[in-house]
């Protein structure tokens, strides 16, 4: 005996969130799947805030409209001084997300995985591994199958066709939090040393003092903590390659607390070949470069003299990864030429946005207009009802870096929900408040 769900969506990041919560209210059953202990992804698991702005018109955004007004009555989220609604405090969004399934009657499997995956007539079955979703049965049939894993996982096990690029890499990170940081110390010293706003910026919000802040070894930029970081390198307190990248951001409703955007790690050569153990390696190195920028923070950035490490990210910051051969391979040229698909999954400005490891090398390319994803770098090209949301989709490898960021994942999710419940022709109930 086994379970029916019409849409079922592996992976609860981004993309994969968004998509289960569309689906869901939408009125499909649906299961999310998901390996961790809870939703998020990146943004959770990987301590990744602020969603990146982005000017972009409001196409599939009904999630993230949803996620923002239920992190802001739960004292979760604020919106910075540029306007940016999407600064969140990444621990509480934990139970947010959970709300915002909750309400939409979406059933989740946490700590799980899918395996023995297969296709038969017109749906997909598999094994739901290590906790059934009920004592009955832990085989799942599904209309509709979505790969949010992150690294086509589904796809892989499907034999679908793959897009890789060995010789090109984009820098990983291992984000981190300090903790007991004199924030308003450190925002009144940063902002008086460096007076370039499109770097530092400062400002109070509900008692709180936020700011961002940034550096990298790049010398396109007259950075403002350059000194500090040269003297750093000069006393061993770091090494050269500690400072590639240096990003911080204050964490709404946690008052002395500052995430990082750092370190940035390069994934090992031939990575995908040797497997786990250099990818242990590239973890404790992360860990080593994390207590080295700490140390620095603590001896020469003023408000930071007794802060000390709270929190290492549980998972790695990747920017790219294997992507899916789908319907449409989305391309630089799309990104250029600004052509509106007749399916049009999202709309976006924001830059191609390659992370070297060597100096000088890589950065933002920058347009001038908005850009579209259609519908179709989402669909696999072997299975009418199969998708794939998140940096996994069918994307070159510079255009992928385009796409990659958290508020384009949220819309690639609901763009898919909306393109099955059309296929599915279920009508849409209405849905019910987060508690």
């Amino acid at each position: 005996m086994s379970i029916k769900y019409d849409v079922v969506v592996v992976g609860a990041g981004a993309g994969g969130i968004s998509c289960a919560w569309n689906a869901a209210k939408y009125g499909l059953k649906t299961l999310l799947v998901e390996k961790n202990l809870h939703c998020g992804g990146l943004i959770t698991s990987g301590l990744v805030m602020p969603v990146m702005k982005l000017n972009h018109e409001e196409i599939n955004v009904d999630f993230y409209n949803a996620l923002v007004k239920t992190a802001k009555d739960k004292k979760a989220c604020i919106t910075y001084s540029d306007g940016n609604n999407g600064w969140f405090n990444t621990e509480l969004l934990k139970s947010v997300f959970d709300d915002l399934l909750k309400s939409v009657n979406c059933d989740v499997a946490f700590l799980s995985e899918i395996t023995n995956i297969s296709h038969k007539n017109t749906y997909f079955s598999f094994e739901l591994h290590p906790e059934p979703i009920s004592t009955l049965s832990q085989y799942i049939e599904t209309t509709f199958l979505v790969d949010g894993t992150g690294n086509a996982k589904i796809f892989q096990d499907l034999n679908c066709e793959i897009l890789k690029n060995f010789g090109e890499k984009q820098s990983q990170s291992l984000r981190f939090v300090m903790a007991n940081v004199d924030c308003k110390k450190f925002g009144n010293w940063i902002q008086e040393i460096d007076k370039d706003r499109d770097v530092t910026t400062v400002c109070e919000i509900d008692g709180q003092t936020h700011f961002s802040t940034a550096y990298t070894w790049d010398k396109g930029r007259n950075w403002a903590l350059s000194p500090y970081f040269e003297a750093a390198c000069k006393d061993n307190v770091l090494k050269p390659a500690d400072t590639a990248y240096f990003q911080i951001f204050s964490i709404p409703y946690a008052d002395g607390a500052v995430s990082f955007n750092c370190p940035r790690l390069l994934p090992p050569e031939n990575a995908q070949d040797k497997g786990f153990l250099n990818q242990s390696e590239l973890i404790i190195e992360g860990r080593a470069r994390i207590n080295r920028i700490a140390e620095f923070c603590k001896k020469y950035l003023k408000g930071f003299e007794n802060a000390y490490i709270s929190n290492i990210a549980d998972m790695l910051g990747v920017r790219e990864s294997y992507r899916i051969c789908g319907k449409h391979i989305f391309s630089v040229e799309d990104i250029k030429s600004a052509k509106k698909p007749v399916n049009i999954a999202l709309a976006s400005n924001y830059p191609i946005d390659v992370h070297s490891d060597k100096k000088n090398d890589g950065g933002m390319e920058f347009t001038k207009h908005t850009w579209y994803l259609p519908l179709e770098s989402l669909m696999s090209k072997d299975y009418e009802n199969l998708y794939a949301v998140g940096r996994c989709l069918s994307a070159e490898f510079k255009a992928q870096a385009a796409v990659r960021t958290q508020l384009n994942c949220f819309s690639m999710g609901e763009a898919v929900a909306k393109h099955i419940k059309m296929v599915s022709n279920k009508k849409e109930p209405a849905i019910k408040q987060a508690q």
